[in-house]
């Protein structure tokens, strides 16, 4: 499936829980890090080389690293930022 084909917003995690992902473009995404017990929210505008390749993990090599997520874990997440 090419990126074209994708619906965006995608939302993936760590299996470690430690940072949440929503992917909104083939060039940005927001991601929330969990550290200890607090939160940071960054978003991200995907300009070099690796973080495309960040982008396209997450949506296609999501799994040996992560796990799909639903917009409602996303926002439970986000809720603690």
């Amino acid at each position: 499936m090419a990126f074209e084909d994708i619906q965006f917003p995608v939302y993936r995690k760590y299996k470690n829980n430690t940072s949440f992902f929503k992917v909104l473009s083939r060039d940005a995404f927001e991601e929330i890090q969990i550290i200890g017990s607090k939160s940071k929210l960054s978003m991200v505008k995907a300009e070099r080389l690796p973080e495309k390749n960040h982008i396209y993990d997450l949506v296609y090599n999501y799994a040996q690293f992560g796990s799909e997520i639903t917009e409602n874990e996303w926002l439970m997440a986000l809720r603690k930022v």
